[in-house]
């Protein structure tokens, strides 16, 4: 499982010209789901993404993840992150699960976020074509692994 999470001031995903979520300050999370990811994955990745310290102390260093600032969480189901760009000019994607397994998987990591993180947890649409839009703060951007 991978996560693209950007800190942001604000973002906000759409389909069909409608918001499905949106959110303040906080991260905005692009997840591409791999095959074999499950349990352990999920587990993981929800905990890097609440406790990654991407957020300013008072000193002005990152030190603060989002459960520390209460900011927002947007996660966005994205499987071209997971695609193989390693050769030639055009993606492969036998290295991104296919949707009938991701969407449970990428599912259940939506719920142990809500689960551990009231503040508020958004997500866009699993499989639809999504518009999101975001201001990168910072801007600060990183790729994380689970």
């Amino acid at each position: 499982m991978l996560a693209l999470i950007q800190r942001v001031t604000h973002a906000r995903v759409s389909v069909e010209g409608d918001a499905v979520g949106k959110i303040g300050p906080g991260l905005l999370a692009l997840v591409g789901v791999e095959p074999g990811d499950g349990e352990a994955q999920v587990a993981r990745m929800c905990e890097r993404l609440l406790g990654y310290r991407v957020f300013a102390d008072a000193q002005g260093r990152m030190n603060l993840g989002l459960c520390d600032t209460g900011g927002g969480l947007l996660l966005v189901s994205q499987f071209t992150l997971a695609a193989d760009t390693g050769s030639g000019m055009r993606p492969g994607f036998s290295t991104a699960a296919a949707p009938v397994a991701a969407e449970p998987v990428f599912n259940a990591l939506v719920q142990a976020c809500r689960a551990r993180h009231r503040p508020g947890v958004e997500t866009g649409r699993f499989g639809a074509h999504m518009e999101v839009s975001l201001v990168n703060d910072g801007p600060v951007t990183f790729l994380l692994r689970a």
